[in-house]
């Protein structure tokens, strides 16, 4: 394969998304990979597709809520749904492609949510799905997309000292993502762009914070560091709206 164009995006409800130019944003974007998270919709809720491209689809359980999705132009060898882990697997929130030189897994990854009641779940999701992940790049490299649902540095968000206690950047979940790569994984964006600021990927639809770019960081591409040779780039398209969230994008040549 030559050079290739990843995007990750939650959409936040893609029947929502679609009627807000949806299909404009994935033309435009010409990806050989387009990734989704929190489709929130069931199998039938919708009727999309794209020319040479296949879909393959993860559905929560519980109606409305989670889901995943990746559109590709590159057929698969082998599509998993979950990570065999009971418990982890009735959410939607993952979906691997095994290619030839590489594993494809797009994640949405739990929100420890207000009170951080999920927290302690969270860190379970945390330890298999790093254990999940070493287990598939032990075969080959493994490119890791979506909602990871973590600001790992300050840098990563407008208001560190303020939400330091509030999910999505407690010492607990941050310390989980440093695990990962540690583990031997790189932080595409981060590899090109070690100090920049002000480059958030989600914004709350409170406060104007969009208006004010008072966001987070969290949504990311995740490679196995044995391809940092072959990394091209890695960009976050704020200047395209239809979610809370923004797409994000790699680039590498294989």
């Amino acid at each position: 394969m030559p050079r290739l164009k990843f995007i990750s995006w939650n959409v936040n409800g893609l029947r929502a998304c679609d009627g807000k130019g949806f299909r404009d944003v994935f033309n435009s974007l010409n990806a050989d990979f387009f990734c989704l998270q929190e489709t929130k919709m069931q199998a039938g809720q919708l009727n999309i597709s794209f020319d040479q491209y296949e879909s393959y689809w993860n559905y929560a359980d519980k109606k409305g809520y989670s889901g995943t999705a990746i559109f590709t132009r590159h057929t698969p060898i082998s599509v998993s749904y979950g990570i065999g882990i009971d418990a982890h697997d009735h959410e939607g929130r993952v979906i691997t492609l095994e290619m030839d030189r590489f594993f494809l897994v797009t994640a949405y990854v739990p929100n420890s949510q207000d009170g951080l009641r999920r927290l302690q779940y969270r860190m379970t999701w945390e330890d298999d799905m790093r254990a999940y992940l070493t287990s598939l790049a032990s075969k080959k490299p493994v490119i890791l997309c979506g909602d990871l649902n973590v600001a790992h540095r300050e840098i990563d968000l407008k208001n560190p000292k303020t939400n330091r206690l509030n999910a999505g950047f407690t010492d607990q979940e941050r310390e989980k993502f440093s695990a990962l790569l540690n583990a031997g994984f790189t932080d595409t964006f981060r590899f090109f762009h070690p100090s920049l600021t002000d480059a958030y990927s989600w914004w709350s639809y409170r406060f104007h914070a969009r208006e004010k770019n008072a966001g987070w960081r969290i949504d990311y591409f995740i490679t196995s560091s044995d391809l940092n040779p072959h990394l091209v780039s890695a960009d976050i398209h704020q200047e395209i709206f239809g979610s809370d969230h923004c797409p994000v994008e790699l680039i590498i040549d294989l």
